[in-house]
């Protein structure tokens, strides 16, 4: 179907986003059980934060989880959009796979290093790939009718 090849690259980032959450899980459990973490205490505790009682490490890839659930919101809506008005294919498909690999690649880094300045290069860079997408969106959607 024409202008829904944008769409793969979307499912993708959907399924790193699960695969983040299962590196998430996979970390953080046994950590909180070494650390004997007191579930109930979170909830009422402010001072019982899971940042104060886990290694940065293990908190990483919990950041980075929350992380795919923010600015990627706006990559799925511009992405169905680009589909729907038959713009989702070429140039449009090619921007999309930009900004998923490094969204995976920003994922890796702090998940692993968490190289600051690394991570905030790949953000902007992959926001400046979103914005092109974006405004691509507005131009097709508030252009002239064909």
């Amino acid at each position: 179907m024409i202008g829904m090849e944008i769409l793969q690259p979307a499912v993708v980032l959907m399924i790193w986003t699960m695969v983040m959450w299962a590196w998430m899980y996979a970390t953080r459990i046994p950590a909180m059980q070494k650390a004997q973490v007191d579930v109930n205490r979170l909830v009422s505790d402010p001072d019982a934060s899971l940042d104060r009682q886990l290694p940065a490490q293990v908190q990483w890839k919990a950041h980075n989880y929350n992380h795919l659930h923010e600015q990627p919101t706006v990559f799925y809506a511009v992405a169905i959009v680009l589909a729907i008005v038959g713009a989702g294919d070429g140039l449009n498909a090619l921007l999309a796979w930009i900004y998923v690999g490094l969204r995976v690649i920003h994922s890796i880094v702090q998940v692993t290093a968490n190289k600051v300045m690394v991570r905030f290069v790949l953000f902007a860079l992959s926001s400046v790939v979103l914005i092109a997408l974006i405004v691509d969106a507005a131009l097709v959607v508030f252009g002239p009718a064909q």
